[in-house]
């Protein structure tokens, strides 16, 4: 019986069967440079958003839950460069992202040297402008697919 979906990074969905994290760390940056005053505190001007990042992190028990194989498929996805879409299962549209990073420790061994713990840290830089833009990319998409 197949879980219900956490999040979805384009096609891979991140589940209980696949790739279950546990945390998800979100960063959220903007941009306020500085110009130096005589005799003042700097005057700071807001230059909008800076990056976005996304970490999750896990342990995967490949009895249980997903594991070489599907870090394989991330790890391709990663290998293509490109941007995806981030979608939380409960509907929430996080934006377009690229995988930045995937780092793993395995540890607890069989007798064949195949890990019974994977730890896992992915790490994903969002690459879009902004949701409305993204949304309205989409939207445009769809509808020249319609006619």
């Amino acid at each position: 019986m197949l879980g219900l979906p956490m999040m979805a990074l384009g096609l891979f969905v991140f589940m209980l069967d696949t790739v279950p994290y546990q945390q998800l760390q979100q960063q959220l940056k903007w941009r306020l440079p500085s110009n130096s005053r005589v005799g003042q505190r700097p005057a700071y001007q807001f230059a909008g958003p800076d990056e976005e990042t996304i970490t999750l992190t896990g342990v995967l028990m490949p009895e249980i839950t997903g594991g070489d194989t599907t870090l394989a498929l991330l790890r391709l996805m990663a290998d293509q460069g490109k941007s995806w879409p981030l979608i939380e299962g409960t509907g929430n549209i996080y934006g377009f992202y690229a995988v930045e990073s995937i780092d793993t420790t395995r540890g607890d061994f069989f007798s064949d040297g195949k890990a019974r713990r994977i730890e896992f840290t992915i790490a994903l830089k969002r690459t879009d402008s902004s949701l409305i833009d993204t949304l309205g990319a989409i939207t445009h998409g769809v509808l020249e697919l319609i006619q």
